[in-house]
C-alpha cells in the first residue's frame, strides 16, 4: 500500500494515498481498533448537510474568509458525501471521543481534501474553512438532531403510515365475526375479531402521535454554540441563518436552539423520542405476540388465524413452519428497550458545558429507528398482510366459552350464574344444559339471554 504525508498539531501522519481522509482521522482509525460498529452514515449526511450550509452562511457574513470559490468546492464536494458517493471515507468506530470530535474532522477533511482534489490545487483546510465558525461541540449535537428527526419522518412514520393501513384494511376485513375475547391468558367475554384488530391499530396509530409530539423539540439545533455555548468565532446571527440554510437543503424545518449552553451539554429531546420509540417497540411485542398466540398449532394451540407460510420452520420436525416474523420484530423490542436504557444513560453524562456520550447516544437512536422502520416493514409484508381468520375455529371456541355465562348474571346474579359455569365446567357441559339441569333459567329464557352477538 502506498501512503502519502498529512500532518496535523501534533505531527506528521501516514495516510494511504487513496484515501481522502487526513491526519485526525487516521490517528482515531489507529487509537480506536474497538469493535465494529461505525459512525452512522445518517451522522455522515447530517454532518455534510451542516458543512454546506455553514459554508453557505459564511459567504455571506465573512465572504473575506469564505470566498466564491472555496464556497463551490466545498459545496460540489459535500453533495457528494451527502449523495453516498464518499461513504468509503468514513471508517471510524462509535467508540471514539465522546464529543464526537474526531467524526466533526473525518468529514472536514474529506470534504476539504476533495474540493481540492476538485480544484487542482490545494486551497481548502478542514478546520479554518470547512470546520469554519464551527465547533465539534456543536456541529455534533446538531447532526444528532438532523439525523434523528429525518429518519424519523422519512423512514419509520411512512412504515407505521403502511402497517396502520394494513390493519385498517384487516378490520374491514373481518366485520361481524365473533370469537372468545381473553383477559389473563384465560377465556373472556366475546368479541369481535374486527374489535380485536383496532386495538392493535389504535395502538400504533398512538405510537405514531406520540413520536410526532418529538419531533418539533429535535428541530433545534445547537449550532452556532461553538465550543461551550457562547458561541465564540461565529458571526452574529450565523446560527439561525444555518437553520434556514439546512430547511431549504433537507426540505425539514430547523430553528437555532435559544439557550446554546442548554443545546450542547442536555440530550433530553433525543430521551424523549426514543421514548416513543419504546412505546412503540412495546406495542409490537404485544400485537405480534397476541398474532403468534392466536397463530398456534396447527392442531394443538389456538389456532384461530392463519399466517403466512413462508419458510420451513424446522431442521428436525418436517411440515413445520414457525410464526418468524413475530419472532424477529420481537427481538427487534428487546433491542429498543435495551437501547432506550443506553440514551437514557448516555444523556445523563452531560459535564459542565458538553455531553461527553453523544456517539454511543446517537448511535443507539438510530440503531432503534433502522432497525423498527425495516423490522415494521418486514412485518407488515411477510405477516399482518396475510392474516386470515379461522372462523370454523373461533366459532368452536366461542361456543365452548363458559364466560358466555357473564351475560346471565344481570337475571341470575353474580354467585348463580357461578353455580351454572362450576357445573358446566365440572361435567363438561355447555352452559345450556347447566342452566336447565340446575332449574335456573329455561330452555327459551337462556336462547334469548346468551345472545354471542349482542354481547359485543
Amino acid at each position: 500500500m502506498e501512503y502519502r504525508i498529512e500532518h496535523d498539531t501534533l505531527g506528521e501522519v501516514r495516510v494511504p494515498s487513496d484515501r481522502l481522509w487526513g491526519a485526525q482521522t487516521q490517528r482515531s482509525l489507529e487509537n480506536f481498533r474497538i469493535g465494529e460498529e461505525k459512525m452512522p452514515r445518517e451522522i455522515i449526511h447530517a454532518l455534510a448537510a451542516l458543512k454546506l450550509a455553514a459554508a453557505r452562511v459564511n459567504s455571506r457574513l465573512v465572504p473575506k474568509r469564505m470566498t466564491e470559490e472555496k464556497l463551490d468546492l466545498i459545496s460540489r464536494a459535500a453533495k457528494e458525501v451527502m449523495s453516498d458517493s464518499l461513504d468509503a471515507e468514513f471508517p471510524l468506530s462509535v467508540w471514539q471521543t465522546g464529543s464526537g470530535t474526531q467524526t466533526n474532522m473525518n468529514v472536514n477533511e474529506v470534504i476539504a481534501n476533495r474540493g481540492n482534489a476538485l480544484a487542482g490545487k490545494s486551497l481548502l483546510h478542514p478546520n479554518d474553512d470547512v470546520n469554519m465558525s464551527q465547533s465539534s461541540n456543536d456541529t455534533f449535537p446538531t447532526a444528532m438532531h438532523i439525523a434523528a428527526l429525518t429518519s424519523l419522518k422519512r423512514r419509520l412514520i411512512p412504515e407505521i403510515d403502511s402497517i396502520i393501513d394494513t390493519l385498517l384494511s384487516l378490520e374491514r376485513e373481518n366485520e361481524g365475526i365473533i370469537k372468545c375475547g381473553r383477559t389473563h391468558l384465560e377465556d373472556a367475554t366475546p368479541i369481535s375479531f374486527s374489535q380485536e384488530i383496532s386495538g392493535w391499530r389504535s395502538s400504533l396509530a398512538r405510537d405514531r402521535e406520540l413520536i410526532e409530539r418529538s419531533l418539533y423539540p429535535l428541530s433545534e439545533l445547537a449550532i452556532g454554540g461553538t465550543a461551550v455555548g457562547t458561541g465564540l468565532n461565529a458571526p452574529s446571527g450565523f446560527d439561525i441563518a444555518v437553520a434556514e440554510e439546512l430547511s431549504d437543503i433537507l426540505g425539514i424545518e430547523f430553528r437555532a436552539a435559544e439557550n446554546k449552553f442548554h443545546a450542547l451539554t442536555s440530550k433530553d429531546e433525543l430521551v424523549f423520542a426514543h421514548g416513543a420509540l419504546k412505546a412503540l417497540a412495546a406495542d409490537l411485542m404485544k400485537i405480534a405476540n397476541d398474532i403468534r398466540w392466536l397463530a398456534s398449532g396447527p392442531r394443538c394451540g389456538l389456532g384461530e388465524i392463519f399466517i403466512p407460510e413462508n419458510e420451513p420452520g424446522s431442521s428436525i420436525m418436517p411440515g413445520k413452519v414457525n410464526p418468524t416474523q413475530c419472532e424477529a420484530i420481537t427481538m427487534i423490542a428487546l433491542r429498543v428497550m435495551a437501547n432506550d436504557v443506553a440514551v437514557g444513560m448516555a444523556a445523563s453524562q452531560g459535564n459542565f458545558e458538553l455531553n461527553v456520550f453523544m456517539p454511543v447516544c446517537i448511535y443507539s437512536f438510530l440503531q432503534s429507528v433502522t432497525l423498527l422502520a425495516d423490522g415494521i416493514a418486514s412485518f407488515n409484508k411477510n405477516c399482518v398482510r396475510g392474516i386470515r381468520a379461522n372462523t370454523e375455529k373461533m366459532r368452536e371456541n366461542l361456543e365452548a366459552s363458559l364466560m358466555l355465562a357473564t351475560a346471565l348474571t344481570p337475571a341470575l346474579g353474580y354467585e348463580r350464574t357461578a353455580e351454572v359455569v362450576k357445573l358446566a365446567h365440572k361435567e363438561n357441559i355447555t352452559l345450556r344444559e347447566a342452566a336447565l339441569r340446575l332449574g335456573a333459567l329455561t330452555a327459551e329464557e337462556f336462547d334469548g339471554i346468551v345472545r354471542p352477538e349482542k354481547m359485543i
